[in-house]
């Protein structure tokens, strides 16, 4: 989600010099859109609590006691367990009772509550503050170095009024970092918080590019993570290769389960295919499943040819094969009768004759023909001259 504000000549961003308050939306990570933002809400009855964003996408509810007049994206200051806090407004109104029985937030005396509108004075202390995450954070890699610690620290969060930090770490096991807080504390001379949060948190905080080209969907709008099992994978007919469905965070891909209920609904109708089907040729294998277009592939093993078969084609034969009957190929049941070569040869012999016999009396009618147009000699013919058996006459 870039900038929407638009860029300079130079190919740089130019920005809405609005310093938090964007009003395009493009700026702030993990935007929410409010649909209901255009309807005409009763004044009186506007939820008290609303949503507000820190630091890489962590969000937390905070109630208007005041009952300021806030826009989404401005600057507040909200309270904290040590001291104060700055944060944006990210949602406000219906919206925030439906994200809060979402999340399943209880709506009581346990939400913290917002003090004022932030003013540039505080923008600048939290500017000021802020500079001090990227040392912080390489310092206290050292020293878990040192320590010998098995966790890997992702991210450092000092709050606005300097007095408190949180580190964000992940961690396959339990660590034991008492001896690292009072390092930290003695160090910094802050107030020290260690949160645990998952690989896929992590991933979320820090961000990045997916396979597919565009953001992590953890770090631009997926905030609920839910369990990915590599069944997902198997359901969509996807290998599995856990390089490919490994995301960076080096879990499985959140997107598996995007589809997995429209696969789930078109697997209904298609047999499950465990043994092998048996024909007179021989057993045919199942090779590949198109789930949409309903086609299954099964190949012989002596062959490399591949046969596609519809679904009711492959429940017939897997009914026939429960009756301990085989079809004779995977396209019919039977092999059609082959025509004798002696009758092929008879119907042949046959032609030639009738074809001799129409030669024959063509033949014939030519020469009657050819008669009718010489009448002088076929009296000749008929009415030759007689022999001398004395030889020629003397002269």
């Amino acid at each position: 989600m870039g900038c929407a504000c638009g860029t300079s000549k130079g190919g740089k961003v130019s920005g809405c010099n609005n310093n938090g308050a964007c009003n395009t939306g493009g700026c702030n990570k993990m935007n929410v859109f409010d649909w209901l933002s255009n309807m005409d809400m009763p004044v009186q009855d506007k939820f008290p609590v609303v949503e507000v964003r820190f630091k890489n996408g962590r969000k937390d509810f905070y109630r208007n006691t005041d009952k300021l007049s806030l826009t989404t994206g401005d600057a507040i200051i909200v309270e904290s367990t040590t001291g104060h806090h700055l944060g944006h407004v990210s949602l406000q109104g219906e919206l925030v009772r439906l994200q809060m029985q979402k999340k399943k937030v209880a709506n009581d005396d346990e939400i913290k509550k917002i003090y004022r509108i932030a003013t540039q004075k505080d923008s600048e202390k939290h500017e000021d503050v802020k500079k001090r995450d990227l040392p912080t954070l390489y310092r206290t890699r050292e020293i878990i170095h040192q320590l010998k610690l098995n966790m890997k620290l992702s991210d450092v969060e000092y709050q606005a009024d300097n007095t408190k930090a949180t580190f964000f770490y992940s961690a396959e096991d339990r660590v034991d970092f008492r001896e690292l807080i009072k390092i930290l504390a003695a160090e910094f001379k802050v107030r020290v918080e260690m949160r645990q949060i998952s690989l896929r948190q992590e991933a979320g905080r820090l961000g990045g590019i997916g396979v597919c080209g565009r953001e992590l969907c953890c770090s631009t709008w997926l905030s609920d993570f839910k369990n990915v099992a590599t069944s997902a994978a198997r359901y969509q007919n996807l290998s599995l290769n856990p390089s490919k469905l490994s995301g960076q965070c080096g879990r499985l891909k959140c997107c598996l389960n995007y589809e997995l209920e429209t696969y789930m609904e078109a697997l209904k109708g298609i047999p499950e295919v465990e043994a092998p089907l048996l024909t007179e040729q021989g057993e045919a294998r199942l090779q590949k499943t198109d789930i949409f277009r309903r086609i299954m592939w099964f190949g012989f093993k002596e062959e490399n040819t591949w046969y596609p078969l519809n679904i009711d084609r492959v429940n017939e034969i897997l009914a026939l094969n429960r009756e301990g009957k085989k079809p004779a190929t995977l396209q019919a049941n039977e092999v059609e009768a082959k025509v004798p070569v002696t009758k092929l040869n008879s119907d042949l012999e046959n032609l030639d004759k009738k074809y001799q016999g129409k030669a024959k009396k063509k033949k014939r009618n030519k020469n009657r023909s050819h008669d009718k147009k010489n009448p002088q000699q076929q009296n000749q013919n008929r009415n030759p001259q007689p022999r001398n058996p004395k030889g020629p006459n003397p002269r």
